[in-house]
């Protein structure tokens, strides 16, 4: 009996250092070793992808943000600030809600088959929407050279990019709106085009937080 319990004292002993050590090393050790080289070579994306404007941080380079403007008495939705350019419709999912604003909370894709009736007109008023909202005197927008990612959402619903395509059909209108030339307003968006990552992965996109900061800029200098 004494044996017994002398040997279970011993594995109760040896089960517990084995925890302590196994705590340290993975639960103390090693993730202050993975924060400290992370913090070391990659303290920008370690932090959030920080992206900041006249010294503050204004958002994130991997989050999409909404340009609205402020929401009226009686609107649920409020209306997109057209001075600025407009990201990809805000309909990812979560938690049974389609997520407007994009809040971070709700992130998902909206999980709606290409034949979804209500898939289908989401897409169809956001399409015409983009019509309306991008045409200007002069400058009508066809509905055939609407792109894709000007009407859907995508997979997590909080895309921070869209396609050049997109944005360059943003351009007439972004330029109207702020009192600029438009041929300044596109060669902005020709400067924040980032090329495929590797120069064979993803498509080519433009930043839209990044586009709009430099947007503001040089609406701030009059040219």
């Amino acid at each position: 009996m004494n044996t017994s319990v002398t040997n279970t004292a011993r594995l109760l002993g040896a089960g517990l250092r084995a925890l302590l050590v196994l705590t340290l090393l993975t639960g103390v050790l090693y993730p202050l070793a993975v924060t400290g080289i992370a913090q070391g070579l990659f303290a920008g994306k370690a932090n959030g992808s920080e992206v900041e404007s006249n010294g503050e941080v204004v958002g994130s380079s991997l989050i999409g943000q909404a340009y609205n403007l402020p929401l009226k008495e009686g609107q649920e939705t409020p209306a997109p600030d057209l001075k600025w350019f407009q990201g990809r419709p805000q309909n990812g999912l979560g938690t049974n809600s389609v997520n407007t604003q994009y809040r971070l909370i709700l992130s998902g894709a909206t999980n709606r088959s290409a034949d979804n009736a209500e898939l289908v007109q989401w897409v169809k008023d956001a399409k015409a929407a983009v019509v309306k909202d991008n045409s200007v005197p002069g400058h009508p927008v066809n509905p055939a050279d609407v792109p894709a990612d000007a009407v859907t959402s995508s997979g997590s619903g909080l895309d921070p990019a869209i396609s050049p395509k997109y944005a360059d059909l943003q351009v007439q209108r972004v330029a109207e709106k702020n009192g600029l030339p438009a041929d300044r307003v596109r060669k902005l968006v020709d400067e924040h085009t980032e090329g495929r990552t590797l120069g064979f992965m993803g498509e080519p996109r433009v930043n839209v937080l990044e586009l709009n900061i430099a947007l503001k800029n040089l609406a701030a200098a009059g040219r």
